[in-house]
């Protein structure tokens, strides 16, 4: 088959396209590298099924030839990055989102859009289940994130319901693994790179605020599972695993062998204080769950940020 991957070039695209060619696809890789890494599919440029294209997605574009599957990878997906393109984020999510929905329309290909945890905001709920309509600020300093997700899944959902579109949504918790940049804000390679460099390790509140870790070959199974099967979601993918920052901080410090201390800092406005998936529906309805422990999946990704803290 042949897939367009909107946000190829990024930490999850990039791994997408690795997985969709290994499985014998084909693979049109569009990017506009606004967070995206050119490196990250350096390694794929010379293979015969693989297509870059470079498109900025919320603009308006054709591909040629046929097409199976499209999905929406493209945003910037860390909070330093779409905090510092706020615009362009929320234009991914709804003229993006809307350009991807006609192209697959117009190919008759499944459609599927990666969503976010975010769309819970700060839970009331715990762990957090599909139902769960969520608790999220429309005007906070994640916002333009959080509704743009927000925003892309009623589209989505919009298509599906009035023109019967083949479509499915996932909601992507905390994911981790080689190809995140080291300077993109989020929490593991920053502490494996600040960790790395001995520099001090920055603690919000107390550091028992929680997250639910997924190592990257663990979702990227989850999202072909979902890319090939009939369901619409939404779908919870992640680690049901709940982990404190400070004890993830105190890992990652003992897998680097680091001397470097933890610093304490004020919360942050809006961050989440708990965020832990429940993936009863990826269970039962993909046969999904992730494999890779914690421990196992900070070590692979350290060891990959010994030689790339400083991605191009």
């Amino acid at each position: 088959m042949r897939f367009l991957i909107a946000g190829g070039a990024g930490f999850v695209g990039s791994h997408v396209a690795d997985r969709l060619l290994f499985l014998g696809h084909a693979v049109v890789c569009m990017d506009n590298f606004l967070t995206g890494v050119p490196r990250n599919i350096q390694h794929l440029i010379d293979h015969p099924d693989f297509h870059p294209i470079t498109q900025d997605v919320s603009e308006p574009f054709e591909v040629e030839g046929e097409l199976d599957g499209v999905l929406h990878l493209a945003t910037p997906a860390s909070p330093l990055a779409y905090q510092r393109h706020p615009i362009e984020t929320l234009k991914a999510g709804a003229n993006g989102t809307f350009n991807l929905l006609e192209l697959a329309g117009a190919h008759d290909a499944r459609f599927l859009l990666t969503s976010t945890s975010e769309v819970y905001g700060d839970p009331e709920v715990h762990p957090q289940v599909e139902e769960y309509h969520g608790r999220v600020s429309p005007t906070g300093p994640r916002s333009m994130y959080d509704e743009s997700k927000r925003f892309a899944e009623a589209a989505t959902m919009a298509y599906h319901r009035a023109h019967q579109a083949n479509v499915g949504i996932v909601r992507i918790f905390n994911t981790y693994g080689p190809r995140m940049r080291a300077d993109d804000g989020r929490v593991i390679p920053t502490f494996g790179s600040q960790a790395l460099r001995g520099e001090p390790l920055p603690l919000f509140g107390q550091g028992l605020q929680t997250r639910s870790f997924c190592y990257i070959d663990d979702l990227i199974d989850g999202l072909i599972r979902m890319l090939l099967s009939s369901e619409t979601g939404p779908i919870n993918l992640g680690n049901p695993d709940e982990v404190t920052m400070v004890t993830l901080a105190e890992k990652i410090l003992e897998i680097a062998n680091s001397q470097s201390t933890i610093e304490f800092k004020p919360m942050p406005v809006d961050d989440p204080v708990r965020r832990q998936p429940d993936i009863t529906k990826a269970r039962t309805l993909l046969g999904w769950e992730p494999k890779i422990g914690l421990e196992d999946g900070l070590r692979l990704t350290i060891n990959w940020l010994k030689d790339n803290l400083n991605p191009v």
